[in-house]
This record gives C-alpha cells, sequence and structure tokens, in this order.
C-alpha cells in the first residue's frame, strides 16, 4: 500500500466498509507483533537473553515509530561533539538497502558529513562494533537506529520523539507506527523532540509532559530542523534564502513527507508541485523524466529534494538536465536541552573502558 493512504488508514478519521475491515485485520497482526516485542524485552530485561558490552562506550540513537523522527541528524550532531572532544567515532548503522558497492540513504549522508567517522554497514551491530575498533581504532561508538537491536550493550540511550505523531496512532506495526510499546521510554536516558517548532505551542507542552511521565528521570530536550543551504547539481550550493521567489517542484521518498513540505512552506519558498514517493525509494530513469515532466507542466524552474534522495536521484542524464536539480540540506538545533544533553556525553565518556564482555 502507498506510504501515504497507509497513514490515512490507520489514522484518526472516517473509514468506509472495507477499510474498517482492514484495520481490524491489521490490529490482530498488531497484537502478535506487540506480544513477540513484549516477550523480547522482557527477555533482555531479566538477562535471560544477553547483551554484549564491548570495549568502548557507546551511544545509541533510536526511536519508537517507523519513519522520520531525526535520528540521522541527532546522528551527526553527536558526532561533531564527540569529533570536537577528540574521540575516534564508529558509526554503526543497518543500512536500509544499501551494500558493500553501494550505500544509500543514512549511511551515504553519515559518510558525507561524518568525514573522520568510521561507518559500519551491518545488521549485526555487535560485529559491526568489533569491526571499527578493530579496524579504526574507534574509541565511542554511535549505533544509529538502536533502540530495537538490544544485543549491543549500549551506556546511553537517547530516543528522538517526532512531535508532529510522538506514538504512532498509539498501536503497535502493523495498525499503527509503534515499533516499540510507549513503555520503552523507560529505557531512556534522553528523549528529543524533533519537529519542535511544527506544533502549537499548548499541545507542545502537553506533550511535553506525557514524554516526562512515561521515561522517569530521563533528560527531555528539544530540538528543530534547519537548513544550512542548498546543493546543486554541478556540485555548487547557494542559500535556501536565494530560492525565494524561484518557482520549485517538490518531491521525496521519506519516513515524514510532511514535515519536509512544511518546513519550505515556513521558509517561503513558492511550491507549484509536489509529489511524494514511499520511504527509502529508488529512483528509476523513468521516474526522473516524470518528475522532469511533471515540473514542467508546473511551470517549475526547480526540483527540489532532501537529502536522503539526493544520492538515489543520481543519472547519466543529469547534466543536461531541462530542469536543474537541487537538495536541501538538512541539520539539527537544540531549542532546549543541548547542555544536559552535552553534560550525559560527557558523564558516559568518562567510565573507564573494559575489556569486551559476553
Amino acid at each position: 500500500m502507498e506510504q501515504r493512504a497507509f497513514r490515512r488508514l490507520i489514522g484518526p478519521g472516517p473509514r468506509n466498509g472495507p477499510e474498517q475491515v482492514l484495520l481490524a485485520g491489521l490490529r490482530v497482526v498488531a497484537a502478535g507483533y506487540g506480544l513477540a516485542v513484549r516477550l523480547r524485552n522482557f527477555a533482555y530485561d531479566r538477562r535471560l537473553l544477553p547483551s554484549v558490552r564491548v570495549s568502548v562506550p557507546v551511544i545509541s540513537v533510536g526511536n519508537l515509530t517507523t519513519g522520520g523522527t531525526g535520528k540521522t541528524p541527532l546522528v551527526i550532531w553527536l558526532y561533531e561533539r564527540l569529533a570536537a572532544r577528540g574521540r575516534r567515532c564508529g558509526i554503526l548503522t543497518r543500512g536500509y538497502k544499501s551494500d558493500a558497492a553501494r550505500l544509500t540513504d543514512e549511511p551515504a549522508i553519515l559518510v558525507k558529513s561524518c568525514p573522520d567517522a568510521h561507518v559500519v554497514v551491518d545488521p549485526d551491530r555487535v560485529a559491526g562494533a568489533r569491526r571499527a575498533i578493530a579496524e579504526a581504532g574507534a574509541d565511542v561508538l554511535l549505533l544509529d537506529d538502536g533502540l530495537q537491536h538490544r544485543r549491543l550493550h549500549r551506556d546511553l540511550e537517547i530516543i528522538t520523539i517526532d512531535a508532529t505523531c510522538p506514538f504512532g496512532y498509539g498501536r503497535m506495526l502493523p495498525a499503527g507506527l509503534l515499533r516499540e510499546p510507549i513503555s520503552a521510554l523507560r529505557r531512556a536516558d534522553a528523549v528529543v523532540v524533533t519537529h519542535y517548532d511544527h506544533i502549537e505551542p499548548a499541545r507542545a507542552q502537553d506533550l511535553l509532559r506525557e514524554i516526562a511521565q512515561q521515561a522517569g528521570n530521563a533528560v527531555i530536550a528539544t530540538a528543530v530542523h534547519v537548513h544550512p543551504d542548498v546543493r546543486l547539481s554541478d556540485g555548487r550550493t547557494m542559500s535556501v534564502e536565494a530560492l525565494k521567489g524561484r518557482r520549485l517542484f517538490a518531491f521525496c521518498g521519506i519516513g515524514n513527507p510532511d514535515a519536509f513540505l512544511d518546513r519550505l512552506t515556513r521558509q517561503g519558498l513558492t511550491i507549484v508541485g509536489r509529489r511524494i514517493f514511499n520511504d527509502h525509494h529508488s529512483y528509476t530513469p523513468a521516474d526522473m523524466a516524470a518528475l522532469q515532466t511533471q515540473a514542467r507542466h508546473a511551470g517549475a524552474e526547480m526540483l527540489l529534494c532532501t537529502e536522503k534522495d539526493w544520492d538515489k536521484t543520481a543519472s547519466p542524464t543529469r547534466r543536461t538536465e531541462e530542469i536543474p536539480l537541487a537538495c536541501l540540506r538538512l541539520r539539527l538545533e537544540f531549542a532546549d536541552g543541548a547542555d544536559r544533553i552535552e553534560a550525559l556525553i560527557d558523564r558516559t565518556l568518562s567510565v573507564e573502558p573494559t575489556s569486551e564482555q559476553p
């Protein structure tokens, strides 16, 4: 099912008869999935399943829900703080749809944005951790998308929550967007609420109170996404301000497309057309030709996408495209709580290294 149609099905709002039947079936599957997740967490909590502790500190960044909660920008922010402290950082990522020959999506962004880090793409996070330590001499590890990967012990657990859809409609996959029950917030040392500027202040305060009730003594911080510049097909960069007044056709294949499109509007950009693909979409030459046609019919002067989409749009014809292609670069900026997150980092790094333990 197309991503936006799926969200309409599981989200609030009226449904017709067939949709209600389909959702009922999804809830049955979700009950089974939720039970499996809870049993697995119980086994790790009671140490019936062991977590492997490696010889360097591990900082995990994860989320409760599917979709774009801002994990990758937070990993980059953490890398920059660790690099400033003189640490040799390894980044462990599953690398969805990536392989040794070609990195896509988040791994490609991490390699470009964290130039001195050793990025290891491996679904087996323990094996990845050992490689980063042995091959690059990493003395601290960042575990990207790590909340569900409990086999690798972590010394600092950070959970990101998207303010616009914080709890995945309150149901587990596939009847909602939750990958973990909300009670998993109790495992967090810190919670970073992203897209904080996309909701009303009263709603934001209610959300912070609810997170505080669920997360106990965890540090709670808030963050927004900012765009430092725009990258063009020919390698040049330009300011976002320079895009104002231009007619833009926006497209993306990310977990939270509405947040991307909302940011464009908030920045005062003129969007004359848009197209949304499913998350992790792999663009084909036919897709790019269709986007060129749609943009031309809309009277657009430029095609604009996210960094996550950028590498997957590469084609031999990029230099001869009628309408130029650009991507909006993304960075995380804390609204509140950055100092408390940095204090947690320092506390984690101050722990004496140990030998690996099963």
